[in-house]
């Protein structure tokens, strides 16, 4: 109950009184005047002593009311005090502090008014002293200022010679160190954004035949079926190899691919006749020429590259189905891209080129129709779509074929080293390789003059130490070609070998 229903319960309790009373004296005038008549008692009527009942709480209430006002506005003011005493000890303290202040900045500025006195006063000094053993020297020596001078440069510029090639020295040996270290840094970083995983695979795909049976119906009679199948997607199939399943070989991985989805659709259907086959095949096809360009089209959304000509895109998704000793062409790509934008961005040069030679690098790879080296092959069809100059060097130099014309090409040509030289990039099996990294270095050894060779980046360069008494330098160019020419005909590897013949010649003279 608030204060105002209060008031208004005491407002109505007074008027309700002073009505009493004045009807209660009028009454009484009344009787005072009029014969008395028999009075009654209305003290125990219930109305009354409800009324009075009801009073008395309305009384107890307000005067409840009332007190609960009071303890609420005592509580308040002992709240305010309180606070206003809690500022003002905190003003107090901030006072405090602002004083101490104040003392501490008026004791710095003495002291440092007292530092520069005694500063300007030991300059005096210095410069008095300077000014009289400048006197000396010259009453000494006898020279004059201009004399005294180029004496003392004379023998400083000695001093700072010898100081000089020193300090030159120790900083060329820390640029060399430092130089080394941030190449190895850079070189592990970009590694680092080009790890993949691997699917090893084969130049032959197979496929599982549900029973024996099946063999002979695809056979056919008098074999019509087989000769149909292997003339429409141009690959041989293998029946007696392999009990339970038929070897499909081709050098064309798309072409085996296709016979591959095509022969598992036809045993799958069971119908096998040349006009199935015929229609089975064709239906593959499509979806595999599809399946390509989307591959393509996906390896280039990877990377960010647009806006190549749709041929060069199906072209780059025929990668999905061509392996370089088991490393997967699109699986590779993606690591030389990723290992040669890394490197463009540390050595700031045009990642955009990078981006799109280490792409098309070994984009001749999957043009089986034309002749000539993968490396030629691409160079060719990237003019033909009018690539740049700068995309199509990256791919003719990146096996080193010649010298590199731009930054951006020998970095295309080391990415594309470290993912095919790399431990587990490729999965051609121990013997195998040991084997062709020593019969490249007997081919070189057989020739005269040769003292050592060495196989490095994975059979893709060996490098030839000659006699330099045997082999002279107008004979190291023939060497080189014959070397590489009997590399040629005598051994198969994969894209080429660069052969680098080195002739040394070393004077030794003892000084006695």
């Amino acid at each position: 109950m608030d204060i105002t229903s209060i008031l208004n319960v005491l407002l109505s309790v007074g008027v309700a009184a002073a009505i009493a009373y004045f009807v209660g004296t009028k009454d009484k005038k009344k009787r005072e005047s009029t014969p008395q008549e028999p009075q009654v008692d209305v003290s125990k009527n219930e109305v009354v002593l409800e009324a009075k009942t009801t009073a008395k709480e309305i009384l107890l209430e307000a005067k409840d009311a009332a007190l609960r006002v009071k303890n609420e506005a005592e509580e308040t003011a002992r709240k305010l005090v309180r606070a206003a005493e809690e500022k003002e000890k905190n003003l107090a303290i901030e006072k405090a502090k602002i004083e101490e202040r104040e003392k501490d900045i008026e004791t710095k500025a003495r002291s440092l008014k007292q530092i520069k006195d005694a500063l300007e006063e030991k300059q005096l000094k210095i410069d008095e002293l300077y000014k009289a053993q400048k006197t000396k020297l010259e009453d000494i020596s006898s020279l004059t200022k201009e004399e005294a001078r180029k004496l003392l440069m004379e023998q400083f510029d000695k001093d700072l010679a010898s100081e000089k090639g020193r300090r030159i020295k120790e900083m060329e040996e820390k640029i060399a160190k430092d130089v080394e270290d941030k190449s190895r840094d850079i070189l592990i970083d970009a590694m680092s954004h080009g790890v993949t995983d691997y699917v090893v695979e084969y130049t032959t795909s197979r496929v599982k035949l549900p029973d024996d049976e099946m063999k002979g119906r695809i056979i056919g009679k008098s074999g019509r079926n087989i000769t149909s199948f292997e003339k429409l997607t141009g690959v041989e199939l293998d029946l007696d190899s392999s009990p339970g399943e038929i070897i499909i070989s081709s050098f064309d991985p798309v072409r085996r691919e296709v016979a591959r989805a095509s022969l598992e659709r036809l045993v799958a259907d069971g119908r096998i006749q040349p006009s199935r086959i015929e229609d089975i095949v064709a239906e593959t096809q499509k979806e595999i020429e599809h399946l390509i360009f989307k591959e393509g089209d996906n390896l280039c959304h990877i990377l960010g590259v647009y806006n190549l000509p749709k041929d060069v895109i199906y072209t780059l998704g025929r990668f999905k189905y061509r392996f370089s000793y088991g490393q997967n062409m699109i699986k590779h790509t993606l690591e030389v891209t990723k290992i040669g934008m890394a490197l463009a961005h540390e050595l700031g040069v045009d990642v955009e080129t990078v981006k799109l030679g280490c792409l098309l690098h070994d984009i001749g790879k999957v043009l089986n129709d034309e002749e000539g080296s993968h490396i030629q092959v691409g160079v060719d069809f990237l003019k033909k779509h009018k690539l740049s100059d700068q995309i199509v060097n990256c791919v003719l130099e990146h096996h080193e074929d010649r010298p590199f014309s731009s930054i951006e090409t020998a970095i295309v040509a080391l990415a594309d080293h470290i993912s095919g030289a790399r431990p587990s990039a490729r999965s051609e099996d121990y013997e195998s390789y040991v084997k062709r990294m020593k019969d490249l270095e007997d081919a070189a050894l057989s020739f005269d003059g040769v003292e050592n060779v060495y196989a490095i980046s994975a059979g893709r360069e060996i490098r030839v130490f000659v006699k330099p008494e045997v082999v002279d330098d107008a004979s190291t160019a023939l060497l080189a070609r014959e070397i590489a020419r009997k590399i040629e005909l005598e051994q198969t590897y994969p894209g080429v070998v660069k052969v680098t013949v080195i002739r040394e010649t070393r004077v030794t003279e003892t000084a006695k």
